[in-house]
């Protein structure tokens, strides 16, 4: 996960051995149009790219969940039927949502830590470097008020400075339904082979000097430095591929004991709560498409990451992470024991950093808790917003009390849109009964002594009453608390008093431990990773993954997880028809696309074997943030949009895995395919810049002794099941080994 400003000093040669025909400069430039340019953060947690000048924006079906779901009514229903604009005027505006545009990322690690050495005390090193990095950032907002912030690197050894603009005006133009962009379901999710169209559309409008501006229907599409031309030419194995996005969190630095309090302790926990929360959302979805449409977001959300943490477990488990981590850290004190200089510098860091986990193991599953099951329900979670209130009335600032009952009324929007009422009552009653089994005695809160004492510890009992009651279940209700609040009324409210409690517990008894625990192993984290680099000063390093855009490049590429199974590197059509089930709903296929893939009407999306290809995977390295990502040939055209990881490689936030990671893409011919073809969307491919440029491994593919091989193994697909599970036929295997030889 490179920074793309230091591709020319770090990546660039073996970048074009690997097949990139592009300059550094072409890459990343701020003076001029480059590939950095074409690529946006969607909303602030997904990746997007122009994809046209005229602001066309393509991402990932589940980054634009939300915004489609907001949109959708029982009568409209987008996420079921799917949604184009057939002109600029039916494109739909979404509150809130935004894209940021880097402008430019700049070293500042010397500004940050000049004056500062070994010596400076560590509580005012932090002042510093906290001061330093807000007043950088502040200075580079300049007239054209950027966003901007300083991000610290390798825990705190090197910091870069990133400016963007941020576009607020963004309008959905297309989706495909979700029997397309999430086919496959929970079922597939984190699985190879899949076939799922996981794009939607958007575009960016501005003013009329193509700055940014406040949703108005006098502004004009956004028109790009640079946009990205598509190529339909094909992908082959082997084919150069870059993936630049904005990938999220990795921790690919973490020690034998933090390894081990996550997979013993967190993970498990996570997926206990999360599991629990899918029961209940599930039953009551599946009785009304209103409730349906309510919490589709959500589902999907807790769902992708249920799944995720039991993949991350069985990852580091297979690669035996935390025994090679165990080996590494014996030779880094060794390495750091052989040298004085380096023993008073690095040999007492690991020991620090291990006491640091020792130490949050006691709190782990009260931090856990709070946020999977004590604000899991979104009563419980909005009630927060009524803390400063509570302040501002015990102290009657009159000022303060309307600023509060203001921002409440704002937030009220949201909560009230993705709410219903039973549902919220059987998830709080769940999930703080979990929260009251689970977590140590001497960590809870005080208002689980009420509900032990009141409610004879009955959480079904005390959820029925408090959701009796309350305020929080209906806008005429909240409404009429506003017009009026009371400091009685807010802290006799069942909802608000259960919450307030576990947050000051929280705040008072948890927190105050746990950063104590965290804040004795900064120090120690940051010296122990300038101690690796100095160790392995052969090696290049790249930082941890924090929401900062990055460049990953490798090539298309099968894979074989197990013995005798062999995963191809792409997928077709077809693969959806074999896993079409009309009786389970996460393999519904509609008709149309149906009878276009029996009279294989692919038109000129079709590969050179009149197939239509779906979805194709890559060794490039991702993680979440990255949906959405674009996946770039060596020419910089794209070629696909990079939207899950595999199965087999869940370990990847945590360390990477170079035999099994494979980032899953969908095709760009099955994106035009789907628009064109199925949706009837044609005019939107028109804007677009269609490449038809061969793989340059294209040539190759065509001698006899490839074509051989492709003839071969045309007769013996793989059999696919319904749930993803491909086998080897014996007879592909024979034939492979014989290639092979």
């Amino acid at each position: 996960m490179w920074l793309p400003l230091l591709v020319k000093r770090l990546n660039q040669v073996d970048m074009q051995k690997k097949g990139l025909q592009l300059t550094a400069e072409e890459i990343y430039d701020i003076n001029n149009a480059s590939l950095k340019d074409a690529i946006v953060q969607f909303g602030g947690f997904c990746t997007g790219e122009f994809i046209s000048k005229e602001g066309l924006l393509l991402t990932n079906h589940h980054c634009g969940y939300d915004a489609i779901a907001a949109r959708s009514t029982p009568q409209a229903d987008y996420l079921t039927n799917g949604f184009w604009a057939a002109s600029r005027d039916k494109e739909l505006s979404n509150p809130g949502l935004f894209v940021d545009i880097l402008v430019r990322m700049e070293d500042v690690t010397g500004k940050v830590l000049e004056g500062i050495n070994a010596q400076t005390p560590e509580a005012e090193r932090a002042k510093l470097v906290s001061e330093r990095m807000k007043a950088l950032a502040a200075e580079a907002k300049g007239p054209e008020n950027y966003v901007t912030y300083v991000r610290d690197f390798f825990a705190g050894n090197e910091f870069y400075l990133f400016v963007y603009e941020r576009y607020n005006d963004v309008r959905l133009v297309g989706t495909p339904p979700n029997a397309i962009g999430k086919f496959g379901g929970d079922t597939d999710n984190w699985m190879w082979p899949r076939q799922t169209g996981d794009f939607s559309m958007f575009r960016v409008y501005a003013d009329a000097n193509n700055k940014p501006a406040a949703y108005s229907p006098n502004n004009k599409p956004y028109q790009p430095k640079k946009h990205l031309p598509i190529n339909i030419g094909g992908v082959e194995e082997g084919d150069f591929s870059m993936v630049f996005g904005f990938p999220g969190r990795t921790q690919r630095f973490m020690t034998s004991e933090g390894l081990k309090l996550a997979v013993e302790t967190s993970n498990p926990a996570r997926v206990k709560l999360r599991g629990k929360r899918l029961e209940i959302l599930k039953a009551d979805m599946d009785k009304s498409d209103a409730v349906r449409l309510k919490y589709a977001s959500e589902y999907a959300s807790v769902s992708n990451y249920w799944k995720y943490f039991q993949g991350q477990n069985a990852g580091v488990k297979r690669m035996k992470t935390v025994e090679g981590k165990v080996e590494n850290e014996a030779k880094y004190n060794q390495w750091a024991s052989a040298d004085a200089n380096r023993k008073a510098m690095y040999g007492n860091v690991l020991a620090d950093i291990n006491k640091g986990y020792a130490d949050q193991k006691e709190y782990t599953l009260s931090q856990v808790y709070l946020g999977e099951a004590a604000l899991a329900p979104a009563a419980a979670k909005f009630a927060l917003n009524f803390v400063p209130l509570q302040k501002a009335l015990k102290e009657n600032k009159a000022d303060d009390i309307k600023k509060a009952t203001d921002a409440i009324k704002e937030a009220s929007k949201e909560y009230f849109e993705g709410f219903n009422v039973p549902t919220d009552e059987k998830l709080f009653a769940a999930m703080y009964q979990m929260y009251y089994n689970d977590v140590p005695k001497s960590q809870h809160p005080d208002i689980f002594k009420t509900v032990e004492t009141k409610y004879k510890g009955n959480w079904n009992k005390f959820a029925a009453e408090a959701y009796k009651k309350t305020f929080l279940t209906s806008p005429e209700k909240l409404n009429a608390f506003l017009a009026k609040p009371s400091l009685k009324t807010l802290e006799n409210d069942l909802i608000f008093k259960t919450v307030n409690s576990v947050y000051n517990n929280y705040l008072t008894n948890i927190n105050p431990k746990l950063q104590a625990a965290r804040s004795s192993m900064d120090k120690a984290t940051r010296l122990y990773i300038a101690g690796l680099r100095e160790m392995q000063s052969d090696k290049v390093f790249y930082p941890d993954a924090n929401s900062t855009l990055r460049l990953s490049y490798g090539s298309v590429k099968d894979y074989e997880p197990r013995d005798g199974v062999h995963y191809s590197y792409y997928t077709t059509a077809q693969g959806i028809l074999e896993k079409e089930d009309p009786k389970d709903e996460e393999f519904i296929v509609p008709q149309k696309l149906i009878d276009l893939i029996k009279a294989k009407d692919f038109g000129r999306y079709a590969d050179k074997n009149g197939e239509l290809p779906v979805n194709f995977i890559t060794d490039n390295d991702i993680t979440g943030g990255n949906s959405g990502s674009p996946v770039i040939n060596g020419r910089g055209e794209l070629i696909g949009l990079a939207f899950d990881g595999n199965w087999e490689a869940m370990s990847g936030d945590l360390v990477y895995d170079k035999d099994y990671k494979r980032c899953i893409n969908v095709d760009a011919r099955y994106v035009l395919f789907v628009i064109d073809k199925f949706a009837g969307a044609g005019h939107l491919v028109n804007e677009m810049t269609l490449v038809t440029t061969p793989s340059p491994n294209a040539s190759t593919a065509s001698t006899s002794a490839e074509a051989a091989k492709a003839d071969v193994l045309e007769n013996v697909k793989p059999a696919v099941d319904s749930k993803t599970k491909v086998k080897i036929k014996k007879e592909e295997r024979k034939a492979k080994a014989k290639m092979k030889k």
